[in-house]
């Protein structure tokens, strides 16, 4: 049950913090889908381009939350795209 609630409010921070960077705004819920989401493609990402790996476990240290933040900025990038082709 903690570990889904620190998911939860990890999402929601770094969802915030790439609002913030990519100057969009969103709900709550917003940030948590974009943060948790961000997290999964960042570190994806930075597994494709040998900065870990996705079985390794995450903790909490900078490195890991640069790395969700930046996930995080593509999904609102990528989201925006499509929400702008409609």
């Amino acid at each position: 049950m903690m570990s889904i609630l620190l998911w939860l409010l990890f999402g929601a921070l770094v969802g915030w913090a790439a609002g913030i960077i990519m100057n969009t705004q969103s709900s709550l819920l917003g940030n948590i889908i974009f943060g948790i989401i961000g997290s999964i493609v960042g570190g994806y990402v930075a597994s494709q381009l040998g900065f870990g790996s996705l079985g390794g476990g995450f903790n909490f240290d900078p490195v890991n939350i640069a790395i969700a933040i930046g996930g995080a900025c593509i999904v609102i990038f990528v989201a925006g795209f499509f929400r702008r082709k409609r």
